[in-house]
Formats: structure tokens, sequence, C-alpha cells
């Protein structure tokens, strides 16, 4: 399974960091967009929008705020759900999903992976 965390992070004590390494751990197939190059565990964070195909689950580390500016490239990887992580709420992108049939769900990536819900 393709998953893409969006707002990811350097810093260790983030989630958005804990979260690519746990993803590995779980030896699914991570990629990760943020606004700092580097790499967490050797996955490359990309600074720009990488186009990937088959990406099923986009799990999502930016306030609504900073999720404007990917709404677009949200809707053109076609995942097939979209998981607003605690603080990365958002009504509007919702609704945007829902027009474009790709599921939304307010949950924690760590909590879902550790129970085995992911």
């Amino acid at each position: 399974m393709r998953v893409l965390v969006l707002g990811a992070s350097l810093k260790a004590e983030r989630y958005s960091n804990m979260a690519v390494k746990l993803l590995l751990a779980h030896q699914l197939d991570v990629f990760a967009v943020g606004n700092q190059d580097g790499q967490i565990d050797g996955v490359k964070i990309h600074r720009n929008k990488p186009l990937i195909d088959q990406i099923d689950t986009i799990t999502l580390y930016l306030n609504a705020q900073h999720q404007k500016e990917y709404y677009n490239y949200i809707l053109d990887l076609k995942p097939r759900r979209v998981i607003f992580n605690p603080g990365a709420e958002n009504e509007e992108l919702v609704k945007l999903l829902n027009e474009n049939n790709i599921l939304s769900e307010e949950a924690c990536t760590l909590v879902l992976l550790r129970t085995g819900q992911f």
C-alpha cells in the first residue's frame, strides 16, 4: 500500500516524523512531502508536489490554512482516502473529497497503525 505523509517534518518529536517511521515499520510504501529537504529513515521529503501513482492513503499533518495550496495536488493524486490527523480537520477539504468520491477520516494515523485499524 502506498501512503503519502503530507506535512512531513525532519524533527523526530513531530507526529508526522513518527508516522513515517511507523508506516515503514508496517512495511508500507511511504512518500513524504514537507517544507524542508531531507530524509526520514531513508524516505526523501519532497518540497515540491511529486506525482505519485496509486496512492492509497494521504495522511495530513497540516492545519486547514496550510492545506489550501495542496487541494488540487491531493485531488490529482486520486487517493482512496485522506486521514485528517488531530489539528488538521478541514470541512472545506472534506467537502471537496466527497465531491470527488474520496473517503475522508478524522483519526490519528499512529493510533490506527498501533491498533491494527489502518
